[in-house]
């Protein structure tokens, strides 16, 4: 039996897909072995969100080529999509997979396998590094896949997933593409513009994960909150047709951007039980000169707004968030700004970055970026304030039943604990002798992992 390993990076998308193409295998025949062994083929998902995405996808690659220089490497997603001259110049690489190709991986592996010359002539056995895309190595054109992703007529890659490899949570992709074009961001450049997955597909995947014993989906996409409006609904249409799937009891939902956030909306979020009362409500900075030269479609107060909109309908609702530092021209003040309007908002959650130029975007040509000292620094000062806000909105949690859905067991000094999250997803520890993975329950005494 021929060996297929994969190795996924970035976003959930990413994963969601990266599971697609690893059920695509299991039905043609192939053994899933872990990516550190040796097979036959190497499946790399990439990313290229930032400029160490990008490195971190090439090393993956080089170190496929590694394991077997007989094996055929695939590099697929976002890198390749954003950087085609660099891949089909890295003899690393046999086959190069665009976004929404990803359904062709099969077909491509077999019309690659057919052709002889292309194995017998390629490059073998070299020591790959990052530097090493040349002419001195590119000895070949790897076979290509590649679609144009800003055409507006591209259709949704209807991809399928059946038993992710999460036991007890399953991220559902249901969306791809955006449309907004942020100064800093070259995703609407590695996905193109906003497809959305039709509702009778996500409602059968979802029908089918329950059948398999899943009770908690995640929705997610590329531009989660523009779901629909290519195809006339909206995603509380969506969202109202999963709630209506026997055997899901949680659903999360993924990063939302604020302007979906209205009362309407938060409404009938509210009215559903199964929505989890966690909101990632993308921000990027706490300062409206920032947001401007970011292209953000929001000020900082109605930003606010929109968090006392969600806490108006739910008690006690987790609000994450996305923040960049050291953006282009960003000053101290600017900096001063975003920490004060962090500890404003009180956030569960914030996922600090540091500004990453991309060529090929507007921010990539602006005057001002800040040196990398300058960026770490801001970032450890903003990770502390979110550290604390952690420890503040979990604590609230103390003394409280609480529901949980447990995941695993652990063993700590002898004795047996199950983890799992709330519907907020604060991560509780609980002690019992009983078998709890995959079930809901409440429960006190327990203890939160911060």
């Amino acid at each position: 039996m021929r060996r297929a390993a994969l190795h996924s990076l970035g976003c959930k998308v990413n994963s969601y897909e990266t599971e697609a193409m690893q059920q695509m295998l299991e039905e043609a025949g192939y053994e899933i072995v872990p990516f550190h062994q040796k097979a036959d083929v190497y499946v790399i998902n990439t990313c290229s969100v930032t400029n160490v995405a990008d490195r971190k996808s090439r090393q993956m690659i080089h170190r496929a080529r590694k394991l077997n220089p007989e094996a055929i490497v695939v590099a697929a997603g976002c890198y390749v999509q954003t950087s085609p001259e660099q891949a089909a110049e890295d003899a690393a690489i046999d086959i190069v997979i665009g976004n929404n190709c990803k359904k062709d991986l099969i077909a491509l592996l077999e019309e690659y396998e057919c052709n002889s010359t292309q194995k017998t002539d390629r490059c073998r056995g070299k020591e790959f590094s990052d530097s090493m895309i040349d002419s001195e190595t590119a000895v070949y054109q790897p076979q290509t896949a590649l679609l144009d992703i800003n055409r507006p007529s591209q259709p949704y890659e209807e991809l399928h997933v059946a038993h992710p490899a999460e036991h007890t949570r399953a991220f559902l992709k249901v969306q791809d593409g955006c449309n907004q074009f942020c100064s800093y961001c070259i995703i609407p450049y590695a996905r193109g513009r906003v497809r959305s997955r039709r509702m009778e597909d996500v409602v059968r995947e979802t029908k089918e994960l329950a059948e398999n014993g899943f009770q908690e989906i995640v929705l997610t996409g590329i531009h989660l909150s523009s779901y629909g409006i290519d195809l006339g609904y909206t995603l509380l249409d969506l969202i109202r047709s999963v709630h209506a799937v026997e055997g899901i009891q949680r659903i999360r939902l993924g990063s939302l951007e604020p302007g979906i956030i209205t009362e309407e909306f938060v409404s009938e979020l509210a009215k559903m039980e199964k929505v989890c009362p966690h909101f990632h409500l993308s921000l990027q900075s706490g300062s409206d000169t920032v947001l401007r030269r970011m292209n953000r479609k929001y000020t900082t107060e109605e930003y606010f707004h929109k968090c006392e909109i969600l806490r108006q309908y739910y008690e006690h609702p987790a609000l994450t968030t996305d923040i960049i530092v050291g953006f282009p021209g960003e000053t101290e003040e600017e900096f001063a700004e975003t920490c004060a309007f962090a500890k404003r908002v009180s956030f569960y959650e914030i996922h600090v970055f540091q500004y990453s130029r991309r060529k090929g975007t507007a921010a990539d040509r602006m005057e001002g970026q800040i040196p990398s000292v300058v960026k770490a620094e801001r970032s450890h000062r903003l990770m502390a304030i979110a550290a604390e806000q952690k420890k503040s909105f979990a604590a609230w949690y103390e003394g409280k039943p609480v529901e949980v859905l447990f995941e695993e067991a652990v063993i700590k000094d002898g004795e047996t604990f199950y983890e799992g999250f709330t519907p907020e997803y604060v991560k509780i520890r609980y002690r019992t002798e009983e078998s709890l993975e995959n079930k809901i329950m409440k429960v006190e005494f327990f203890q939160i992992i911060v």
